[in-house]
């Protein structure tokens, strides 16, 4: 597990690398029409982690055991595939500026953290949530996912950039 979380980390690092030289106006500015802003997807990498922690930590509590396979979860950063965020982690249009959004970062972070660490790792192994790609996805297989999913969006930031 300590290996994902470093994983993690360091996907988050190279994130808030890409943007920290971004003013917040360019942060928050719409580069074309109907895709999101760069703090939009900032905003919304904040509401998957925040998700996914809170899903692990309902599982633990109230899940049944539930084994699932290992999913190519790794896939996820290949973007040529459009998948539209579920509702409860489409970012508004709110000017956040990067300071906020660093603040909500690191604690989605350390909710994940918090929720892993304090866990059962066996728990984590035998207990799946469902993804809506993927399908049921081990609770133990949720947390490099958030980092693979970070590098998908690293990409997206990249290409809004070269549009600014």
């Amino acid at each position: 597990m300590e290996q994902y979380l470093e994983h993690n980390k360091s996907i988050r690092a190279e994130l808030l690398n890409s943007v920290s030289h971004l003013s917040d106006e360019q942060l928050n500015k719409e580069v074309e029409e109907g895709r999101w802003t760069i703090m939009q997807v900032l905003h919304h990498l904040y509401l998957i982690e925040f998700g996914v922690a809170k899903a692990i930590q309902y599982t633990l509590k109230k899940g049944e055991k539930q084994s699932a396979n290992a999913k190519p979860i790794e896939l996820i950063v290949d973007r040529s595939t459009k998948i539209k965020a579920p509702s409860f982690a489409e970012p508004d249009e709110t000017f956040i500026t990067l300071e906020e959004m660093k603040v909500k970062l690191k604690q989605s972070s350390n909710d994940l953290l918090q929720v892993v660490t304090n866990s059962n790792k066996d728990q984590l192994k035998d207990k799946a949530y469902p993804h809506p790609t993927f399908g049921l996805i081990s609770l133990e297989q949720w947390v490099p996912f958030i980092g693979y999913h970070e590098k998908r969006h690293i990409e997206q930031i990249e290409e809004l950039k070269e549009k600014l």
